[in-house]
């Protein structure tokens, strides 16, 4: 790792000069306080509140978005600088900012030879060769720094072959196409974006004897059928036809040849061409109007209804074309790949406000900074959001009029656009101190998707830190509510402890918070304002990962008045000061008996006389899961008590301790071997279809129709046992830690 140190400022300036790493090491205030524990400060509060400015976000984002910022780019490079800058000034800066470097392996196309599609008939000759490149509608498509449309991580190659559709590309999608008695051996799959991951597409291809496919994003999954010229940006938030969703193809987060390593040239690295999670065949992103003059010109029997789309003719499954349409029927698609792996530098950044009475705990609050284009929604509104949350916390850190009870780290994370690789480097480099010291981990990402309500994911005992701070704040727009009652009209849930309340969701491994809650187990929380469902069906916001997710599309289309982007300034100071300066930490334990509870239920009712018949018992997760309840809410009774009377630091301490570690508790990094990173028995990815503990859930889907007694139900066996094991572990972090 190399690391610079940028800053010492604010109390203990001289110590803190010669810091060599940003978490700990701290230096020991002058005069330790002998006054009543510090506490969250509503005035302060108050005052932060008020200070987060529209328009000083707004200068942020023209800022950020205003050059192509690719991860390891010289613009990437120059808003490091400028966050290093901002961090350190004089008036609004934190107490130290510091860059961490990793050498990961990055995937680009080829500034020579460009990725190309093209129709050719079998002689070779090219019938049709389409863009490689996004229409420059508005100017910022055209610039030197605009990355070609690519499918990071796919394998460079050429092949050819006749189109089939095969829809998402999930691995049911191609068994129906084997149903309707279709030969995928030498064939190209055009599928569409959605339901299956990037490279999972590729994957499933490959498994059936596909050479190489095509991803588009249909109109009918993002612009609510509008596909015109017209009827899309500029004038509307519309995705225009040549528009192309770039991402990550591979299938792990972090660096792909260092897994579990934190990624310094010293390293020890896998051989690239034998590291797992690379697409196995050629893949390539087009626009939906290069798809339509495919897929419109399809023979083959027609493809089920719920596989049609909006392109503006119905959708048929190959193989080839038909004789009558734009190209012969002899013909075939011809796929070029020109992608090259590359090792490159790349840099987080980390701001620190010193604790005052607890430095040794830490508050983080992230995002990522590089986007593939411009990226003024994917990532740079979330930036320009914590870049306002820390110039006003700053500011008030300068004058001497705060400093938070708890450490708050600020991080702008690096190259997340290709599998979340500087957050994850950073947990693999700090883990036992991370995994030891931190209350929570706070992600904004794209902090606007549209201007309608809020929205949240996280785990369950950050929920009651949410919804205090969405109580207290106005919704942006005329009707004079307060965010959360907001929130509640779109999207809510009826509980069976409060009733009707927002819906809060959970965390898979789409944004920087994946290895902080699936790795690390740290309560973890996302943040965004977003659309009204009712009225969209998009499954995003249409120019996520392209050229035109601009300055230009937030201002006119998005957020015009950056009322929603404030709101989301609000909510995550807000939450951030509660977590940071609250005497007891606002995380409510019992609100994950609700989730245990709903878990049970499931499997009782869906996979119960299915286990029976194995001889396998719930009665042992029955009998955890009330343990559990019954901890959790003898731990709430002690928090209770403790408010009553003047408790002494230490028994609060120790409790704050049990609320921060829960999370760990559910920690088993031997639960999912065939998984990376994945080690938290309740949020693992579940590909079965019960609504229960994932690994329970998905080994009896794999278990289901094989012998009695086969290693599937075996398998079963110790899933059940391991989420046992984990409840049992966490009722007995939250008893009274005297109990043995």
């Amino acid at each position: 790792m190399q690391w610079t140190t940028v800053a010492g400022v604010g109390v203990g300036a001289t110590a803190l000069l010669g810091v060599g790493i940003i978490l700990g090491h701290f230096a020991i205030p002058q005069s330790p306080s002998t006054s009543a524990p510090q506490d969250l400060d509503l005035e302060v509060l108050e005052a932060v509140l008020g200070q987060l400015d529209a328009a000083r976000i707004r200068e942020n984002l023209r800022e950020l978005s205003r050059e192509p910022h690719l991860a390891s780019s010289p613009r990437d490079e120059a808003l490091v600088q400028l966050l290093l800058q901002q961090w350190s000034d004089q008036v609004s800066g934190l107490d130290s900012a510091k860059t961490f470097e990793y050498e990961v392996l990055l995937s680009f196309p080829s500034p020579e030879q460009p990725n190309l599609v093209e129709v050719v008939r079998p002689g070779g000759d090219i019938l049709h060769s389409y863009r490689p490149m996004e229409e420059n509608v508005t100017g910022d498509q055209g610039g030197p720094d605009v990355i070609q449309p690519y499918a990071a991580y796919a394998p460079p190659g050429t092949v050819e072959g006749l189109l089939i559709y095969a829809n998402h590309g999930t691995e049911e999608d191609f068994k129906e196409l084997q149903t309707q008695g279709i030969d995928l051996r030498g064939t190209i799959a055009l599928t569409r974006y959605g339901v299956a991951g990037r490279g999972t597409k590729a994957v499933n291809a490959a498994k059936y004897g596909v050479v190489g496919v095509l991803v588009y994003t249909d109109p009918g999954d993002i612009n609510d059928g509008h596909s015109l010229p017209s009827e899309t940006f500029p004038h509307s938030w519309g995705l225009p036809p040549s528009g192309v969703e770039r991402g990550s193809y591979h299938e792990y987060f972090g660096d792909p040849v260092t897994p579990y390593l934190p990624a310094h040239p010293s390293s020890f690295r896998l051989d690239s061409n034998n590291a797992s999670g690379f697409p196995p065949i050629p893949a390539q992103p087009i626009g939906f109007q290069d798809a339509r003059d495919l897929l419109c010109n399809l023979r083959g029997p027609l493809a089920p209804a719920s596989w049609q789309g909006a392109l503006g003719c119905g959708y048929n499954l190959g193989p080839g074309f038909q004789a009558a349409g734009d190209f012969t029927e002899d013909s075939k698609v011809k796929v070029s790949v020109y992608n090259r792996l590359e090792l490159r530098n790349s840099s987080n950044v980390l701001g620190l406000i010193r604790g005052s009475v607890e430095p040794d705990r830490y508050v983080l609050y992230g995002n990522h900074r590089d986007s593939w284009v411009h990226g003024a929604v994917d990532p740079s509104s979330g930036t320009a959001v914590l870049l306002e949350v820390s110039r006003v916390l700053g500011t008030l850190l300068k004058k001497g009029a705060w400093r938070p009870r708890r450490s708050i780290v600020f991080a702008s994370w690096g190259a997340e656009e290709f599998g979340l690789i500087g957050s994850t480097e950073f947990t693999e480099e700090f883990f036992s101190k991370l995994h030891e010291r931190t209350v929570a981990y706070i992600n904004v990402d794209i902090s606007v998707f549209a201007n309608s309500t809020l929205m949240a994911q996280g785990t369950p005992p950050i929920q009651s830190v949410i919804f205090s701070a969405a109580k207290e704040i106005t919704a942006p727009g005329p009707s004079g509510l307060s965010i959360y009652d907001n929130w509640i009209r779109y999207t809510n849930r009826s509980s069976p402890v409060y009733g009707r309340i927002p819906s809060l969701g959970s965390l898979g491994a789409g944004s920087d918070y994946a290895p902080f809650i699936h790795f690390l187990g740290i309560s973890s929380m996302h943040i965004a304002y977003t659309y009204d469902r009712s009225k969209t069906s998009a499954r995003i916001y249409p120019t996520y990962h392209t050229a035109f997710d601009t300055f230009e599309y937030v201002e006119k289309f998005v957020d015009p008045d950056f009322s929603s982007h404030q709101a989301v300034a609000r909510t995550t100071g807000s939450v951030l000061l509660r977590l940071s300066d609250s005497f007891l930490l606002p995380l409510n334990v019992s609100d994950y008996s609700e989730t245990l509870r709903s878990f049970l239920q499931a499997a009782q009712q869906d996979l119960g006389a299915l286990l029976a018949q194995h001889s396998i018992s719930l009665e042992p997760l029955v009998t955890a899961v009330g343990k559990f309840e019954t901890a959790a809410a003898d731990l709430d009774q002690r928090i209770a008590d403790l408010q009553k009377s003047s408790p002494d630091p230490l028994q609060v301490r120790i409790l704050n301790d049990q609320l921060m570690l829960l999370e760990r508790t559910f920690l088993n990094p031997r639960a999912f071997p065939e998984e990376r990173y994945y080690s938290h028995v309740l949020w693992a990815p579940r590909t079965g279809s019960t609504a229960t503990f994932p690994g329970l859930a998905n080994a009896c889907s794999r278990a289901n129709g094989t012998a009695h007694g086969s290693e599937a139900w075996a398998e079963v066996h110790r899933q059940l046992s391991i989420v046992v094991a984990a409840l049992e572990g966490a009722a007995a972090t939250l008893r009274p830690v005297a109990d043995l």
